[in-house]
């Protein structure tokens, strides 16, 4: 049990106090692509510190507008501790992949009916753009754990990524990675794929009301994804290698979700945001039959 509550700590330590500085890079390879100075590091830090501080303005009668940043983040950070970041996920014994995606899809509900809860027509609209986004992109996500799953014979997240190490590439882990990495820029929210928000046109839109901590629990949640996903992605899809001290597996992931974090920055500065109705039709037509030829193969024992 001790061992279980130290590794529980540790992932949420990780995640929430990591979150914030990749945000900050991210930021900062914007600003360098777009020839600005920028930011400095910590920014992130010093934006969810003012929030934190500020009044939170709340609607009258509205239970669903102030449990809403609690429930997603709430929701966020026990998916944490259901992903593998070096270490055995504390909650591996309490949860599967299935469970990890229920938590991920209820902190896009609570997203939803906290914009709903508001009365704000910008706000409803962001709802609708969340929800279509969510069904567009977590069944690829889903179909590509399927498929890991497939290949380790378990939803464990331990025994798919103990099975990736022990046999090394295959066609099918390689598609189905390839899935989950073009999905990640959907989950995390960032351009081209920034569409429930998206400043310019719905000013925010699920969060155009939101001031003070409640924004500041939502602008977390969002952050932590970006680890979450990424580690997923590190640890489960591909085939990095394994030492036998937690620590030193610990460091090859966080490596690689430092580069992956650079990845994603660098799409988010030289992309513009596409239509929602663009964006589905990409999910749709191109990546879920990615997702689905991963999953073919694997059936298959490719």
């Amino acid at each position: 049990m001790a061992q279980v509550i130290g590794l529980a700590v540790l992932n949420l330590a990780l995640v929430v106090g990591l979150a914030p500085l990749a945000e900050g890079v991210m930021r900062r390879i914007r600003a360098i692509v777009h020839s600005r100075k920028g930011p400095p590091l910590i920014q992130p830090y010093l934006d969810l510190l003012k929030l934190l501080a500020k009044e939170d303005l709340i609607p009258e009668t509205s239970v669903l507008w102030q449990l809403g940043p609690l429930v997603c983040l709430g929701a966020v950070l026990m998916a944490a501790l259901l992903t593998p970041l070096g270490p055995p996920p504390p909650l591996a014994f309490a949860g599967d992949a299935i469970v990890f995606m229920y938590f991920i899809a209820l902190a896009g509900v609570a997203i939803m009916l906290g914009a709903f809860a508001c009365g704000n027509p910008y706000a409803y609209v962001g709802a609708s753009r969340e929800m279509m986004m969510i069904l567009s992109v977590e069944p690829v996500m889903a179909i590509a754990l399927v498929t890991a799953a497939v290949k380790a014979g378990s939803l464990s997240f331990p025994d798919m990524v103990s099975s990736y190490a022990a046999a090394g590439p295959s066609v099918s882990m390689v598609v189905a990675g390839i899935a989950f990495l073009l999905a990640l820029q959907a989950q995390v929210g960032k351009l081209p794929f920034d569409i429930a928000e998206a400043e310019q046109e719905i000013m925010g839109g699920p969060f155009i009301e939101r001031s003070g901590p409640g924004l500041a629990l939502f602008k977390l949640a969002s952050y932590a994804k970006l680890l979450i996903f990424g580690s997923l992605l590190v640890q489960v899809f591909i085939p990095l290698p394994r030492f036998g001290p937690w620590v030193a597996n610990l460091a090859v992931n966080l490596v690689g979700v430092a580069v992956l974090v650079a990845v994603v920055g660098l799409v988010n500065a030289v992309n513009p945001r596409l239509r929602i109705d663009q964006s589905m039709s990409y999910f749709s037509r191109v990546v879920v039959f990615v997702a689905v030829a991963g999953l073919v193969f694997a059936s298959i024992g490719a």
